[in-house]
C-alpha cells in the first residue's frame, strides 16, 4: 500500500505540472452533475492551483457512497488542487442534533480515522491534503460576529429553503437547524478556498452562499457537486438508511448479502445503485472495471469506458448476478485495508464509543428488572414497517367485510394480506395502490386464510367510522423502509412475539397530525424520500 500512495503521490505531482488548464479543468469536473462558476474556475486554472474544500458532518457512520467524493478528492489532487476536508462537528449538532453534544469529540475522532483509512486504501496520500475540524475556528470571535451579521440579513424562509435537502426536516424545527445554511456559507471564507465541492442535495446552501457573502464583503465562491448516488434500495443511500447502504466496516458476508438485495433489475440503468457504483468509484480509481463470470457464459470481460458497461447492461449482455459478483470483489478489495486497521483494540473502543447502542440503558436498572426490560424493548425500530405495493385485490371468499390482497414488499414474491377495507375503500382505489405495511407481525389466520402483514390505515371512530389507508412519499418503491425519526439506526425484529405486545405497546402513541403526517411521539413516520401520510383524516389513530 505504501509504494501505492508514493507512486500516486509522484503521479499527482507529474501530473499538475504537465497538464494544461484546459486539461486540469475536465479532470476537475468530470463525472460532476453541475458547476456554479465556471468561468471563474478557468480563469483561476490559468493562473494558479485551485483551492478547493469538502466538508462533511460527523453524523452517522460514513458508507461506501463515501468512496465517491473521496475518487473526487483523488482527482482534485491529479489537477493539482490544494484540497481541505473539513470535519463539521458544530454542523453535526446544529442539524437536529443528529451527534449529541457529548458524542461530537468522538464522532469527530471516528470520521477522521474512517475518512484517512478510505483515502488510503484508494491510495490518496495524506500529506497532501489539509484536515480542519469545525469548532476549532467556528467559535471564534470573528466568525461568531459573522454568524451574527448574516443571521440579521438571512430570511427564515430563505435559511429554511437552503436547508431543505440536508438538514432533518421535522414539524417544529430548531432554530439550530436555521442556523446551519449560513454555517456552511461563512466556512468558504474562514477556509480560504476559491470553491466548494459537494453533492448536489447542496445546491440550495451554495446558492444561499453566492447570494449572501457578497453582502458581508466576501468573495462569490466556486460550486462544485456530485450526483447522489442511488442506495442498494434505489433511492439515495443514506447512513440512517440501513438496508440502503453498505457499512465500511461491514464484514464479506455482510456486503455479499446486501448486494444480493440489492436493487438490479435486468437492463434497467435507472436509480441502479450497483451500476452507478461503478461508474462514480470503481472507474475514477482504476480507469477500467472486469465483469467476472463463467467461461460458459463469455468468461471475463475488462472494460475501460463506463458508457460500454451501461451499454451491455441495458441490452442484457451483462446478468445483473455477474454485475453483483464483480462489485463485491472490487469493493471488497477497497475495504479490506479499512476493516484491517479497525482490527485494532484503540479503533474498536472508538467505534463502540462514538456509537453506542441505543438500546442500553445507561443509567442501570432499578426496581423490577424484567418490568424495565420490557419498557426497554417498547421502541419504534423493532417495527419492520415497509412500502409495498397492492398487486392484486378481491373479496374474501368467506368474509363480505375482508379484502384479500397480495402485496409486493420487495420480495422474491407478493404476501397476501387480509384486510377489513371494504367498508371503507373500494377494489379500484387498493389496486395498484402503495400502502405501508407492518411486515414482522406473527402470520395470522382470518376466516381460514393466514394474512402475512397489515396494512396500515389511519382511522377516526365515530358515524360513520372513517379509514383511510396511510400514504407513502411520491416516487417510493415497493421494500422501502418506514422508520420513526430518531430511531433510523435499529434493527427490526425477526418477527413480534405476540406475548411481548411490542406493537400494542406503541400503537397507542401512533397518530395523525393536524397536518396528516403519521406520528409517534410527535416524530414523523418516514422513507428516505419524506413523510408518511393520510389524505384527510386529522388527528387520527393508527392501525
Amino acid at each position: 500500500m505504501t509504494s501505492f500512495i508514493c507512486r500516486f503521490a509522484e503521479a499527482a505531482d507529474i501530473m499538475g505540472e504537465q497538464l494544461s488548464p484546459d486539461e486540469k479543468f475536465k479532470l476537475i469536473t468530470r463525472n460532476l452533475q453541475e458547476v456554479l462558476g465556471e468561468e471563474r474556475l478557468k480563469e483561476i486554472l490559468k493562473e494558479r492551483e485551485l483551492k478547493v474544500y469538502w466538508g462533511t458532518a460527523t453524523t452517522g457512520k460514513p458508507h461506501v457512497a463515501y468512496f465517491v467524493p473521496m475518487s473526487k478528492i483523488a482527482d482534485f489532487l491529479k489537477a493539482g488542487c490544494e484540497v481541505t476536508i473539513l470535519f463539521a462537528d458544530l454542523h453535526a449538532y446544529l442539524d437536529n442534533m443528529k451527534a449529541p453534544w457529548e458524542l461530537l469529540e468522538l464522532r469527530v475522532q471516528y470520521y477522521e480515522q474512517i475518512i484517512k483509512a478510505m483515502l488510503e486504501s484508494i491510495g490518496v496520500p495524506l500529506d497532501k491534503l489539509k484536515f480542519v475540524k469545525g469548532t476549532d475556528y467556528q467559535l471564534s470571535r470573528e466568525y461568531t460576529l459573522d454568524v451574527y451579521r448574516l443571521s440579521s440579513m438571512v430570511t427564515e424562509h430563505d435559511a429554511k429553503k437552503a436547508g431543505a435537502e440536508v438538514v432533518k426536516q421535522v414539524e417544529h424545527p430548531l432554530l439550530s437547524g436555521l442556523l446551519y445554511p449560513g454555517l456552511q456559507a461563512l466556512d468558504e471564507e474562514y477556509l480560504k478556498v476559491d470553491a466548494q465541492f459537494g453533492g448536489v442535495d447542496q445546491r440550495k446552501i451554495f446558492t444561499l452562499a453566492e447570494k449572501y457573502l457578497p453582502s458581508l464583503g466576501y468573495t462569490k465562491r466556486i460550486h462544485m457537486m456530485n450526483p447522489m448516488v442511488p442506495g442498494l434500495t434505489g433511492g439515495k443511500m443514506s447512513s440512517s438508511e440501513e438496508e440502503s447502504k453498505i457499512d465500511l466496516l461491514d464484514k464479506n458476508q455482510e456486503v455479499k448479502k446486501k448486494l444480493k438485495k440489492a436493487f438490479c433489475e435486468p437492463g434497467n440503468v435507472e436509480n441502479n445503485g450497483v451500476l452507478s457504483f461503478v461508474k462514480h468509484v470503481l472507474f475514477p480509481l482504476h480507469s477500467e472495471f472486469i465483469i467476472k463470470r463463467d467461461p460458459k457464459w463469455g468468461g471475463d470481460k475488462v472494460y475501460t469506458d463506463y458508457e460500454e458497461v451501461e451499454k451491455d447492461f441495458a441490452a442484457e449482455e451483462i446478468h445483473p448476478g455477474d454485475l453483483k459478483a464483480s462489485v463485491e470483489l472490487a469493493l471488497n478489495k477497497l475495504l479490506d485495508p479499512i476493516r484491517k486497521k479497525f482490527e485494532t483494540p484503540e479503533l474498536k473502543k472508538l467505534t463502540a464509543s462514538a456509537y453506542p447502542e441505543p438500546s442500553k440503558n445507561k443509567g442501570g436498572v432499578k426496581g423490577n428488572p424484567k418490568q424495565n426490560t420490557d419498557e426497554e424493548e417498547a421502541i419504534p425500530s423493532r417495527l419492520d414497517i415497509r412500502v409495498g405495493k397492492v398487486v392484486s385485490v378481491e373479496k374474501h371468499p368467506d368474509a363480505d367485510s375482508l379484502y384479500l390482497e397480495k402485496i409486493d414488499v420487495g420480495e422474491e414474491q407478493p404476501r397476501t394480506v387480509v384486510s377489513g377495507l371494504v367498508a371503507y375503500i373500494s377494489q379500484e382505489q387498493l389496486q395498484d395502490r402503495l400502502v405501508v405495511l407492518l411486515c414482522n407481525l406473527k402470520p395470522q389466520k382470518m376466516r381460514g386464510i393466514e394474512s402475512q402483514a397489515m396494512l396500515l390505515c389511519a382511522s377516526i371512530e365515530g358515524e360513520p367510522r372513517k379509514v383511510e389507508p396511510l400514504d407513502p412519499p411520491e416516487g417510493s418503491a415497493p421494500g422501502d423502509r418506514v422508520f420513526v425519526e430518531g430511531y433510523e439506526s435499529g434493527k427490526p425484529d425477526d418477527e413480534l412475539k405476540p406475548k411481548k405486545k411490542v406493537f400494542e405497546k406503541l400503537q397507542v402513541d401512533l397518530k395523525i397530525s393536524d397536518q396528516c403526517v403519521a406520528q409517534w411521539k410527535d416524530q414523523n413516520l418516514m422513507t428516505k424520500l419524506g413523510q408518511i401520510t393520510c389524505k384527510t383524516l386529522k388527528g387520527g389513530n393508527i392501525s
